[in-house]
């Protein structure tokens, strides 16, 4: 089973905390639409067959299409690969696009699951972020959408700046209060070259805590899972039934395709992506090229990129399966690495997998460094 990523890289407005690829400039929308569903059709036999159980809209602000556009996209994928006969498919959207109107329109295509772009159900820090909507906006949309929408997620910010541990927990319960099955919360963190680098910079905004980040992090687990949520990744909490097969596929390295600028693939022994410029990403296309950059990945890329995903999640990096795809050196240098953070208490080893306890659960992209092969042939 595969899945198809689609980049739709226009928003609103910029962000300040994001780095990823998008415009603010809509005129190009028509003309990126089509040339999303002419990249479908130039690559088609990527997949080699291989079904596809996941479609994901992500960006950006992909809710900044209209409906039709949005199933003119996901034609082109029927229209060119084998679909299963229950695929998931979902919208990222934000508050300020999801009108009663538009969600009830929106649960008559084959959209069958929304991501939706919360962030803080409280006013001050949706400006601080510089979000498009407000806390109204909010709570409006998740009220009507629970009504059309059984899969809904919605994704929280922890450690913002000045945020202290009841109002974070206030933002728990009031996502909590609408019955949503399905919770992706991240550290709010600075990256360069974005907006909020710059006002951390200047002093007008003070620098993220860590302390704080990681206080608001168990916070969230212990409350997530006293409701009934698995922990089954890093940042993702899920009712049964409801975990993200989009993702869950990504970290358990099965194979994907990215449609449009920036999009990432990965097809088990190599890694590409598409060049990061919306116009010349569509005059690439319109010529019959892909502009994509590749890269094959050696064993050790392979061995590193299946700790650094899986010590995420619930599952754990099975010792037998490094020795089984890789060999008895990785194997016996993840064991060995292992051992300090199995003595911390921030690793455990048990039935031969090796995962992040509660107390390590935060530090586990750290960790997955220190268990990385570095300069072994």
């Amino acid at each position: 089973m595969a899945g198809i990523y689609i980049h739709i890289p226009f928003c609103r407005q910029a962000c300040h905390y994001c780095d990823f690829h998008f415009s603010t400039s809509m005129k190009n929308r028509e003309a990126m639409v089509e040339a999303l569903a002419k990249e479908i059709t130039l690559r088609r036999d990527e997949l080699a067959g291989e079904p596809v159980e996941t479609i994901y809209f992500g960006g950006g602000t992909p809710s900044v299409l209209s409906n039709k556009q949005i199933n003119f996209i996901i034609d082109a994928v029927y229209q060119n690969f084998t679909v299963t006969d229950n695929p998931e498919i979902t919208l990222e959207a934000n508050p300020d696009d999801l009108s009663a109107l538009r969600i009830a329109e929106l649960s008559n295509t084959q959209i069958n699951r929304l991501s939706i772009g919360i962030q803080s159900f409280f006013e001050d820090d949706l400006k601080m972020m510089n979000r498009a909507h407000d806390a109204l906006d909010a709570e409006a949309c998740l009220t009507e959408a629970v009504n059309y929408f059984d899969n809904i997620s919605i994704d929280l910010i922890y450690g913002i700046p000045g945020m202290g541990n009841e109002k974070w927990m206030q933002n728990i319960n009031k996502a909590l209060s609408f019955g949503v099955p399905h919770i992706s919360s991240y550290a709010l963190t600075v990256e360069p070259k974005t907006a909020l680098h710059k006002l951390v910079q200047k002093g007008i905004i003070a620098a993220p805590s860590d302390e704080a980040a990681q206080e608001h992090f168990l916070l969230l687990v212990d409350k997530l899972e006293q409701a009934g949520f698995i922990h089954y990744e890093l940042s993702n909490f899920g009712r049964e039934g409801y975990f993200s097969k989009n993702n869950t596929a990504y970290w358990l390295g099965k194979h994907y395709l990215g449609i449009g600028p920036s999009a990432h693939s990965y097809d088990g022994h190599s890694r590409g992506w598409n060049i990061s410029n919306n116009n010349l990403y569509i005059h690439a296309i319109q010529a019959g090229q892909v502009p994509l950059e590749r890269e094959v990945l050696t064993k050790n890329d392979r061995y590193n990129e299946y700790v650094m995903t899986s010590l995420r999640t619930v599952w754990g990096v099975s010792v037998e399966k490094v020795k089984r795809e890789f060999g008895l050196r990785y194997s016996n240098y993840l064991l060995r690495e292992a051992q300090k953070h199995i003595r911390q208490g921030h690793l455990s080893f048990a039935a031969g997998t090796i995962r992040a306890t509660r107390k390590g659960k935060f530090l586990t992209d750290g960790m997955a460094s220190d268990l990385f092969f570095i300069n072994l042939g």
